[in-house]
């Protein structure tokens, strides 16, 4: 399905109290955070080691698809992927959506319930 590793390449946290989960996991691992506008919905949070961020910190509105953590996994072939997840009976939750730098991602639930994300094109 893709000739990336399977490596985690981001976390998203979507937190009904996003201000105290980046206080929390800031402090708790020293973690740089980055508020991305002034209502304070998203902040990108951590350091890979060349000063860029390694996940976000989101606020979960009555409409988020999902609230805790999400790992992404970078696929080559998103849309193939997510297809592939709903075959083996995930859901879809984030329909594919662009994000700066070219890529697309998207959630969706494993058949658990966990919320897993894709980052690809």
């Amino acid at each position: 399905m893709t000739s990336v590793p399977h490596t985690a390449a981001w976390f998203d946290l979507s937190s009904p109290d996003a201000p105290r989960a980046r206080a929390f996991y800031g402090g708790l691992f020293g973690w740089p955070v980055h508020v991305l506008d002034g209502s304070g919905t998203y902040a990108l949070v951590g350091d890979d080691g060349a000063g860029q961020p390694t996940g976000g910190i989101g606020q979960a509105g009555p409409d988020a698809p999902y609230t805790g953590f999400a790992v992404y996994f970078r696929v080559d072939d998103l849309d193939a992927a997510l297809e592939r997840a709903v075959e083996l009976g995930g859901a879809r939750r984030l329909e594919p959506h662009p994000v700066p730098g070219g890529d697309r991602l998207a959630v969706f639930t494993d058949p658990d319930g966990n919320a897993v994300g894709l980052l690809g094109r």
